[in-house]
């Protein structure tokens, strides 16, 4: 995928993950009202109104705009171009931003930037200590993207799930997790998971699953960057990470109550949506259908 270079100047990256800063407000996008309101009233049973109303104005404003960097004090192109890796997420942010920000000004919708946290080994966030065994994650307390850029490598070596693009979609994935945290569709999942803890995976799958969409939409969105075999990365990466293959590879056996990601066929079908429709209200569909 032949993504622009990305500006210093316009993206947040910091070194070492240090729990970042306080994170940003709510909101609904595109069809974000409507996908709250269908897991309270369809998967549980709840007033739409009451779990719309406990979300206004939830979160705190974000204190830090583009340009900013934290953790060592070197500049966004010093952290940046750490490495190969480094360089493509720092480009994957940047275009994720110019994306997603123009669909958020459409629907009158205050956008926040998330800020990219590059770290080896283990690091601290708003969301607790993690381990890059973990692999990349989101933060919605401190509306970070942490990475250990090793991962890739493991994803190649290991996984078959290799290219820039199954990269970008990794990095994809993540900021879609962000796009839920701005439009409260995050905070209302926690709070059903909260009420009905029996149904917790179920309602993580969905969240996953949703990701996946939005890092279709993404892509699909720059179709005219997208080179032949991307498509196919994307494929083969979203399929290694279902739930469903990483417990074949583990030795373990499938149990699909037990998935909190979905499986690599439901991933795919996300995935593939996204892409094809280019359209974040289409995403919405895998909520309702769950």
């Amino acid at each position: 995928m032949r993504l622009n270079p990305f500006n210093p100047g316009s993206i947040q990256v910091g070194r070492g993950g240090g729990g970042g800063f306080p994170g940003g407000g709510g909101g609904q996008l595109g069809c974000g009202a409507i996908v709250i309101a269908l897991i309270g009233a369809l998967v549980f049973g709840i007033d739409p109104g009451q779990m719309l109303g406990s979300l206004q104005g939830s979160g705190v404003q974000q204190q830090a705009g583009p340009g900013s960097t934290y953790g060592t004090g070197e500049s966004a192109a010093e952290i940046c171009d750490d490495n190969a890796y480094a360089t493509e997420a720092c480009n994957a942010l940047a275009s994720l931003n110019e994306t997603w920000q123009p669909l958020f000004t459409q629907a009158g919708v205050q956008f926040q930037q998330p800020t990219l946290w590059f770290y080896p080994g283990n690091t601290s966030s708003g969301c607790g200590n993690a381990s890059s065994d973990a692999g990349p994650f989101y933060c919605p307390a401190d509306q970070g993207i942490y990475i250990d850029t090793s991962f890739y490598d493991t994803m190649a070596q290991q996984m078959g799930a290799e290219g820039d693009f199954a990269r970008y979609y990794v990095m994809a994935h993540e900021y879609g997790h962000h796009v839920q945290t701005l439009t409260g569709i995050s905070a209302a999942i926690r709070q059903a998971q909260q009420q009905r803890p029996q149904q917790a995976n179920q309602l993580q799958v969905l969240m996953e699953l949703q990701a996946d969409c939005y890092a279709g939409v993404w892509a699909g969105r720059n179709r005219k960057l997208i080179e032949p075999g991307d498509f196919e990365e994307g494929m083969t990466a979203a399929s290694a990470i279902g739930d469903d293959t990483l417990m074949r590879n583990a030795g373990r056996q499938v149990n699909p109550e037990s998935f909190t990601h979905g499986s690599s066929q439901q991933r795919m079908q996300a995935l593939r949506l996204g892409l094809e429709s280019g359209d974040d209200t289409q995403c919405d569909r895998i909520v309702e259908a769950g």
